[in-house]
């Protein structure tokens, strides 16, 4: 931890207990982050957004001023901390505890686990500190509606840790929302502050932040260099997978790894971290649960041959609260070394002790989450952040798909590391409808009220709210669908009212969430299940996929059991997809290629992977991909566009509306079955045509179920709310203007 310095003027600021409790813990000097945030915060006349590396003292930041603050005010007052994990509220009440226990303010986590004695003791004393997730805050609003008023009569300052996770989500909208009405409720402007150590854009996530209409503030953007002087050490190994035999059909495992091939290199990786990390404490990421699974099992295995007690551990959401526990509790403890295996269920600030290594298996979900991941690391003073990164990459084959003759993954990862270098990453996606999200709060509205009048429904969620994007007639078209769908009804009077159904649904513990597990669709070809993959781009019939690294037709899409019937296209050999889900960003790929036309080998990537960038590059040469954006492959065209997957699903879309089918995947697209020549007449014939409308464009399209309550929508709210969400037509138009 960081603290005092006799020059500080900031410390000066803070309460005598409080700067006594900082001289307790020897602190030597203040960190950036806090010198600058303290006399902003202390002041609360601006929100305040404070961005730092991870571990560099941002809660300390806020809560040292606000604890301060209250402790000078007439009454205690009470402070709300956003957390988007339980856990991380277990850790906060740990850390706040000790602190606020010597001020005598009392501290309130609010959970599912949390009993019903410690809630009530926030509800006959609703001052302090009330540590609480998005879902619980909703279920406060809903179930002690009229007594909303009164419990939030005192709060000072609203702190959303992890702000980064929220922007952009169903669940950030609702996070959104919740600040409104708290503001709407107590009638004043609340201070809020923001935490995160990952934001690509600071004014979308300050504009995230503040408010709306009355209640809008100004934010303070502190953003600091915590992290300077401090060390990083990026191994990238690559390895060459097998070849593999079979038709595409047979030996695949449930999650579509071709057991000749990948599990070859999988086993490789494996082996690798065995040697590398025993007896350490490690996070291995390698993307998805069922490769989390097999990893944990190959790891434990080789513990077991070792004659050694079993020092890996799986993580992830599908596994139940114990299982995930005794992972925490095996890093937290750090006596005999323990590595887990995880998704991104370890990728925020829970405390999980020092951690030595990083390890990526093949690309990250984006260089945000990267940079959150390699950020466990390198806690301790003086120590360094590591991070063993491993790409995957097939034997150059004459059926090859042109993606994988340039070693795709290769350039992928670094790409992501090399813009993590550079301090950059995503930035939030705040736009979007969020018409799921839209419903739950109607619903919500009625639970808190006893029934709403959709006018001042409108007004506190639109109007003056955050989803000021809708418009007055598709709020009303949504109102209709849930009445439709007998959720509400009205009284004589207009007044919109649960109806014996909505009523079980709203009164369901599952309704406080805004977002639902991820949806993923099994993949069936025949009687046989190929795996399952969180399908996020629409699909029609007839439409190709890429899984288990070939590709299919799509037979017949089921979404209400989530199925998706296939045949074996069997043209070559398509690029290995890992079915992640994952959406890349421009800058990733327009990286991709900068690195495709230099000559730069990564001192950070070994000789293998310095191999895959030479024959990677060359294979760029060979197509000419300096001037050419069009290759036939075959009897197929693929399309590069140095796009993002927005912008490429979208050029898929208008392509279809056009009767061409492609599927995307990596650097572009891929049009089976048609020339080049024919594919530039379409593509041509797209840039010289007004965009269709949507509901035209995707009007056969499926799976566009993505948000939870996006099943109660009217098709044509479905379809525009699926458009603001994960399509991009300025960007694939500007594209076709300028390439085509």
């Amino acid at each position: 931890m960081a603290g005092r310095s006799e020059n500080s003027s900031s410390f000066a600021l803070l309460d005598e207990r409080i700067q006594r409790w900082i001289w307790r813990h020897e602190w030597t000097e203040l960190r950036e982050v806090q010198e600058r945030a303290i006399p902003v915060i202390l002041k609360a006349e601006d929100d305040a957004l404070l961005a730092s590396a991870t571990a560099s003292g941002k809660t300390e930041a806020a809560f040292l001023p606000i604890l301060s603050r209250q402790l000078n005010l007439p009454a205690l007052g009470l402070t709300i901390y956003i957390s988007p994990l339980t856990a991380l509220i277990n850790d906060q009440f740990s850390r706040l505890t000790e602190l606020c226990g010597r001020l005598m303010i009392p501290v309130h986590p609010w959970h599912a686990g949390i009993s019903a004695s410690v809630k009530k003791h926030f509800f006959e004393n609703p001052q302090g500190v009330l540590l609480i997730t998005p879902e619980s805050l909703e279920a406060l609003f809903c179930n002690h509606g009229f007594e909303v008023r009164r419990l939030f009569s005192g709060v000072q300052y609203i702190v959303v840790d992890e702000l980064h996770s929220f922007i952009g989500s169903e669940r950030g909208k609702q996070v959104q929302t919740l600040l409104h009405l708290i503001d709407l409720r107590t009638q004043k402007k609340v201070t809020r502050i923001g935490l995160s150590a990952t934001l690509g854009d600071m004014k979308l996530a300050s504009a995230y932040l503040s408010g709306f209409g009355a209640y809008k503030r100004h934010c303070e953007i502190i953003e600091a260099d915590d992290a300077e002087g401090r060390k990083i050490k990026i191994l990238l190994k690559g390895i060459r997978q097998s070849l593999s035999a079979g038709d595409g059909t047979d030996d695949e495992t449930d999650d579509g790894m071709d057991t000749e091939a990948t599990f070859s290199a999988a086993h490789e990786i494996a082996s690798h971290l065995f040697e590398k990390l025993l007896n350490g404490n490690n996070l291995i990421f390698p993307n998805s649960r069922s490769k989390v699974e097999f990893y944990t099992h190959v790891l434990s295995g080789l513990c077991e041959k070792s004659g050694i007690p079993n020092q890996f551990y799986a993580h992830h959401g599908n596994l139940s609260k114990e299982i995930r526990n005794e992972a925490e509790e095996a890093l937290r403890a750090g006596e005999h070394g323990a590595t887990v295996v995880c998704t991104n269920t370890l990728e925020l600030g829970i405390d999980i002790g020092c951690i030595n290594t990083v390890a990526q298996i093949e690309p990250p979900p984006s260089v945000a989450s990267l940079r959150q991941r390699v950020g466990r690391s390198g806690r301790r003073t003086g120590e360094a952040q590591v991070l063993r990164a491993f790409t995957i990459e097939e034997p150059l084959q004459n059926d090859a798909h042109i993606f994988s003759r340039l070693k795709e993954s290769t350039f992928q990862m670094c790409a992501c590391i090399t813009l993590l270098l550079e301090g950059w990453c995503e930035a939030p996606r705040p736009a979007g409808l969020h018409l799921s999200t839209l419903t739950q709060q109607i619903l919500a509205l009625i639970a808190e009220k006893g029934g709403v009048f959709p006018d001042a429904a409108y007004d506190e969620l639109c109007e003056s709210g955050p989803f000021d994007a809708v418009s007055d007639d598709d709020f009303n078209s949504l109102v209709l669908g849930l009445m439709d769908r007998e959720f509400v009804e009205q009284d004589n009077n207009g007044l919109l009212l649960f109806t014996e159904k909505g009523e079980r649904v709203a009164g369901h513990f599952s309704f406080y969430a805004a977002f639902a597990s991820e949806t993923e669709y099994r993949i069936v070809n025949g009687d046989k299940t190929l795996g399952t993959l969180p399908v996020s781009s629409s699909l029609q019939v007839n439409d190709f996929i890429i899984f288990a690294g070939k590709s299919w037709r799509v037979k017949s899409i089921n979404d209400s059991n989530r199925t998706i019937e296939v045949t074996f296209y069997g043209q070559g050999r398509p690029p290995v997809f890992t079915g992640s889900g994952f959406r890349i960003d421009t800058a990733v790929r327009k990286r991709m290629r900068e690195l495709y036309e230099s000559d730069y080998l990564p001192p950070f990537a070994d000789a293998a992977a310095q191999n895959f960038l030479r024959e990677g590059r060359e294979q760029f040469r060979l197509y000419n991909l300096y001037e050419k954006e069009i290759v036939e492959q075959g009897r197929d065209t693929v399309i590069l566009t140095w796009l993002g997957d927005g912008a490429n699903h979208t050029l898929q879309i208008l392509l279809k509306y056009h009767e061409v089918t492609a599927y995307t995947g990596g650097l572009g697209l891929t049009v089976p079955g048609k020339c080049g020549r024919e594919v530039s007449a379409v593509l041509d014939m797209i840039k010289d045509n007004p965009r269709p409308p949507l509901s035209k464009a995707l009007g056969k399209s499926e799976n566009l179920f993505v948000e939870k309550w996006d099943w109660t929508l009217p098709r044509e709210l479905l379809i525009k709310n699926y458009a603001s969400l994960y399509l991009a037509f300025s960007e694939a138009e500007d594209w076709l203007n300028n390439h085509v």
